[in-house]
């Protein structure tokens, strides 16, 4: 069957396919997604026969979900409540800082806006290989490349993470360049990320087209389909360095795949949103802010 042909329902099986085909399945990761795009917006506590009901439409037996909540729990990142004979997570203060600087990135309308300035951060030598691994990963995370041993460089963007969450003990240094190579994204390994984003597009196809002829979901399975959705965005860009367009190849396929995600994550918005409604959840803290995602949906 063409992509073009298959309904909405056919696509959703297709999609959860995909997820159970990746290998062992990251529950914990799953439901971090869940909480950033969904629960997070209501409030940040939800109870957990709703997860259950939802990870139970993408074929996720209950024992996986309560490991992996009582995983969570234990690093910090959810708190449990108990009230009466139900069980409620919250998210931890703790993770709170990560989650807006992920929702941030993962919901952006587009590449950050860029002055022609850079940030470099220089680190002293003498650190033992533990301290370098560390910090060559806290670098790659807020989208640094690295430019030689203890050398970290990057396009400056107007986020506040970019140097509030630098290592200790590096040396930052923002300014102009007094001369740039000609192919300066080749400090970044953009191959895998360009590879991933065209995946995606292509995984998204059946559900893009089917949703684009005004094929329609029930609320619970649009919002199984928007937590893939989500999830696999989320998977890919917060691996991305998050160039300026100026710094990206002409042929870079990441805002293709941005524009397919944001097209059909507004299509599923109304009735995942009426599913999160009629399971009890508190009514969105912000709903503008929530409407803005993805430059507006």
């Amino acid at each position: 069957m063409d992509a073009s042909d298959m309904c909405a329902g056919e696509a959703l099986e297709g999609m959860i396919d995909t997820l159970h085909a990746r290998g062992r399945l990251r529950v914990w990761s799953l439901i971090v997604t869940v909480f950033g795009d969904a629960i997070v917006p209501r409030g940040g506590r939800v109870a957990l026969s709703v997860l259950q009901e939802l990870m139970a439409r993408l074929r996720i037996e209950t024992g996986a979900v309560r490991t992996a909540m009582s995983r969570l729990a234990a690093d910090c990142w959810l708190e449990r409540e108990r009230d009466g004979r139900n069980s409620y997570y919250r998210l931890a203060d703790a993770g709170r800082h990560a989650f807006d600087f992920a929702t941030r990135r993962i919901y952006a309308a587009g590449p950050p806006a860029w002055d022609g300035t850079w940030l470099v951060a220089l680190a002293p030598g003498g650190a033992g290989n533990g301290v370098r691994a560390g910090r060559e990963q806290a670098m790659a995370e807020l989208g640094f490349a690295q430019a030689g041993a203890g050398s970290f460089v990057r396009p400056f963007a107007d986020i506040p993470e970019l140097t509030e969450d630098v290592p200790p003990g590096l040396l930052v240094v923002r300014g102009a360049a007094l001369r740039e190579a000609p192919d300066l994204a080749a400090l970044w390994e953009l191959d895998e990320l360009a590879a991933a984003y065209r995946a995606l597009g292509d995984n998204l196809a059946p559900l893009a087209a089917a949703l684009a002829r005004g094929a329609g979901l029930a609320p619970l399975d649009a919002m199984a389909a928007r937590v893939l959705v989500d999830h696999s965005w989320r998977r890919i860009v917060l691996r991305d360095p998050g160039l300026p367009a100026a710094l990206l190849p002409a042929d870079w396929p990441g805002e293709a795949a941005r524009a397919r995600v944001k097209a059909v994550y507004a299509a599923l918005a109304g009735p995942s949103e009426a599913w999160l409604d009629a399971s009890g959840l508190p009514e969105q803290v912000d709903a503008k802010r929530f409407k803005a995602r993805f430059g507006g949906i």
